[in-house]
Protein backbone atom coordinates (compact mmCIF):
# COMPACT_ATOMS: atom_id res chain seq x y z
CA UNK A 1 0.00 0.00 0.00
CA UNK A 2 2.81 2.36 -0.77
CA UNK A 3 4.37 2.33 2.67
CA UNK A 4 1.23 3.15 4.67
CA UNK A 5 0.18 1.00 7.62
CA UNK A 6 -2.40 -1.40 6.16
CA UNK A 7 -4.05 -2.14 9.49
CA UNK A 8 -4.99 1.51 9.94
CA UNK A 9 -6.49 2.03 6.48
CA UNK A 10 -10.25 2.61 6.60
CA UNK A 11 -12.76 0.19 5.14
CA UNK A 12 -16.35 1.38 5.45
CA UNK A 13 -15.29 3.81 8.19
CA UNK A 14 -13.28 1.36 10.33
CA UNK A 15 -9.57 0.49 10.26
CA UNK A 16 -8.82 -2.89 8.69
CA UNK A 17 -7.31 -4.12 11.96
CA UNK A 18 -10.56 -3.32 13.78
CA UNK A 19 -12.50 -5.53 11.36
CA UNK A 20 -10.15 -8.43 12.12
CA UNK A 21 -10.29 -7.80 15.87
CA UNK A 22 -14.09 -7.68 15.91
CA UNK A 23 -14.37 -10.95 13.98
CA UNK A 24 -11.68 -12.78 15.96
CA UNK A 25 -12.41 -11.54 19.51
CA UNK A 26 -15.56 -13.67 20.08
CA UNK A 27 -13.60 -16.76 19.03
CA UNK A 28 -10.69 -16.50 21.48
CA UNK A 29 -10.04 -16.05 25.21
CA UNK A 30 -7.22 -13.54 24.72
CA UNK A 31 -6.49 -11.25 21.79
CA UNK A 32 -3.04 -9.75 21.27
CA UNK A 33 -2.12 -7.30 18.53
CA UNK A 34 1.31 -7.65 16.94
CA UNK A 35 2.48 -4.29 15.65
CA UNK A 36 5.78 -2.51 15.23
CA UNK A 37 4.76 1.04 14.36
CA UNK A 38 1.96 3.47 15.14
CA UNK A 39 1.64 1.97 18.60
CA UNK A 40 -0.56 4.80 19.86
CA UNK A 41 -3.06 4.20 17.07
CA UNK A 42 -3.14 0.45 17.72
CA UNK A 43 -3.47 1.00 21.47
CA UNK A 44 -6.88 2.58 20.77
CA UNK A 45 -8.21 -0.90 19.99
CA UNK A 46 -7.90 -1.68 23.70
CA UNK A 47 -5.81 -4.83 23.25
CA UNK A 48 -2.37 -5.75 24.51
CA UNK A 49 0.29 -4.86 21.94
CA UNK A 50 3.20 -7.22 21.30
CA UNK A 51 5.92 -5.92 18.99
CA UNK A 52 8.39 -8.18 17.20
CA UNK A 53 11.56 -9.12 19.06
CA UNK A 54 13.32 -9.87 15.78
CA UNK A 55 14.45 -6.60 14.20
CA UNK A 56 14.02 -5.37 10.67
CA UNK A 57 10.34 -6.18 10.10
CA UNK A 58 11.11 -9.88 9.67
CA UNK A 59 7.59 -10.79 8.60
CA UNK A 60 4.76 -12.93 9.92
CA UNK A 61 6.97 -15.45 11.70
CA UNK A 62 8.47 -12.71 13.87
CA UNK A 63 4.93 -11.68 14.80
CA UNK A 64 4.02 -15.28 15.57
CA UNK A 65 7.08 -15.60 17.79
CA UNK A 66 6.06 -12.48 19.72
CA UNK A 67 2.52 -13.80 20.09
CA UNK A 68 3.63 -17.26 21.23
CA UNK A 69 5.89 -15.72 23.87
CA UNK A 70 3.22 -13.34 25.15
CA UNK A 71 0.20 -15.65 25.05
CA UNK A 72 -1.28 -16.99 28.27
CA UNK A 73 -2.79 -20.02 26.56
CA UNK A 74 -1.36 -23.22 25.01
CA UNK A 75 -2.91 -22.49 21.60
CA UNK A 76 -2.35 -19.31 19.61
CA UNK A 77 -4.40 -18.26 16.60
CA UNK A 78 -3.03 -15.95 13.94
CA UNK A 79 -4.81 -13.74 11.43
CA UNK A 80 -3.52 -10.81 9.38
CA UNK A 81 -4.87 -7.30 9.74
CA UNK A 82 -5.52 -6.98 6.00
CA UNK A 83 -8.24 -9.65 5.80
CA UNK A 84 -11.39 -8.10 7.24
CA UNK A 85 -13.77 -10.92 6.28
CA UNK A 86 -12.26 -13.85 8.17
CA UNK A 87 -14.67 -16.65 9.09
CA UNK A 88 -16.66 -16.30 12.28
CA UNK A 89 -15.96 -19.98 13.01
CA UNK A 90 -12.27 -19.95 12.02
CA UNK A 91 -10.91 -21.00 15.40
CA UNK A 92 -13.46 -23.71 16.12
CA UNK A 93 -12.85 -25.33 12.73
CA UNK A 94 -9.07 -25.16 13.05
CA UNK A 95 -9.28 -26.49 16.62
CA UNK A 96 -11.44 -29.46 15.59
CA UNK A 97 -8.71 -30.57 13.18
CA UNK A 98 -5.65 -29.77 15.27
CA UNK A 99 -5.69 -32.98 17.36
CA UNK A 100 -2.09 -34.31 17.44
CA UNK A 101 -0.73 -31.75 14.98
CA UNK A 102 1.51 -28.82 15.83
CA UNK A 103 -0.55 -26.40 13.80
CA UNK A 104 -3.68 -26.17 11.68
CA UNK A 105 -3.75 -23.90 8.65
CA UNK A 106 -6.76 -22.65 6.67
CA UNK A 107 -6.97 -23.72 3.04
CA UNK A 108 -9.30 -22.96 0.11
CA UNK A 109 -9.05 -25.15 -2.96
CA UNK A 110 -5.37 -25.98 -3.34
CA UNK A 111 -4.25 -22.71 -1.70
CA UNK A 112 -3.04 -22.78 1.91
CA UNK A 113 -3.40 -19.56 3.89
CA UNK A 114 -0.58 -19.95 6.45
CA UNK A 115 -1.18 -16.68 8.27
CA UNK A 116 -4.63 -17.99 9.25
CA UNK A 117 -3.59 -20.67 11.68
CA UNK A 118 -3.91 -22.25 15.09
CA UNK A 119 -0.52 -23.07 16.60
CA UNK A 120 0.58 -24.95 19.70
CA UNK A 121 2.60 -22.71 21.97
CA UNK A 122 5.15 -25.47 22.54
CA UNK A 123 6.51 -25.03 18.99
CA UNK A 124 8.13 -21.78 20.15
CA UNK A 125 11.66 -23.24 20.58
CA UNK A 126 11.49 -24.67 17.05
CA UNK A 127 10.35 -21.32 15.65
CA UNK A 128 13.03 -19.40 17.54
CA UNK A 129 15.75 -21.72 16.19
CA UNK A 130 14.37 -21.25 12.66
CA UNK A 131 14.42 -17.45 13.03
CA UNK A 132 17.94 -17.48 14.52
CA UNK A 133 19.14 -19.45 11.48
CA UNK A 134 17.84 -16.66 9.24
CA UNK A 135 14.65 -18.43 8.19
CA UNK A 136 11.74 -16.17 7.27
CA UNK A 137 9.51 -18.22 4.94
CA UNK A 138 6.42 -19.58 6.65
CA UNK A 139 6.09 -22.65 4.44
CA UNK A 140 9.73 -23.62 5.06
CA UNK A 141 9.13 -23.47 8.81
CA UNK A 142 5.82 -25.35 8.61
CA UNK A 143 7.56 -28.14 6.70
CA UNK A 144 9.44 -29.06 9.88
CA UNK A 145 6.21 -29.50 11.88
CA UNK A 146 3.15 -31.73 11.98
CA UNK A 147 0.78 -29.52 10.01
CA UNK A 148 -2.78 -30.06 8.88
CA UNK A 149 -4.61 -27.95 6.33
CA UNK A 150 -8.29 -27.34 7.04
CA UNK A 151 -10.68 -26.76 4.17
CA UNK A 152 -12.69 -23.57 4.07
CA UNK A 153 -13.92 -24.09 0.51
CA UNK A 154 -17.36 -22.95 1.68
CA UNK A 155 -15.90 -19.48 2.44
CA UNK A 156 -13.28 -18.76 -0.25
CA UNK A 157 -13.63 -14.97 -0.02
CA UNK A 158 -13.03 -14.96 3.74
CA UNK A 159 -9.28 -15.12 3.18
CA UNK A 160 -9.09 -12.36 0.62
CA UNK A 161 -6.53 -9.85 1.74
CA UNK A 162 -6.31 -6.21 0.83
CA UNK A 163 -2.85 -5.23 -0.38
CA UNK A 164 -3.46 -2.08 -2.43
CA UNK A 165 -5.51 1.06 -2.17
CA UNK A 166 -7.36 -0.11 -5.29
CA UNK A 167 -8.34 -3.39 -3.59
CA UNK A 168 -9.41 -1.39 -0.55
CA UNK A 169 -11.66 0.75 -2.73
CA UNK A 170 -13.26 -2.34 -4.29
CA UNK A 171 -13.90 -3.90 -0.87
Amino acid sequence: MGGVDKGLQLLRGKPLAQWAIERLAPQVDELLVNCNQNLDAYARFGRRLVPDEVGGFAGPLAGLQAGLKAAAHPLVATVPCDSPFLPLDLISRLSESLKSHDLAVARTGDQAHPVFSLVRQDVLPNLEAFLRSGGRKIDAWYASLRTIEVSFDDEPDAFRNINTLEELGRA
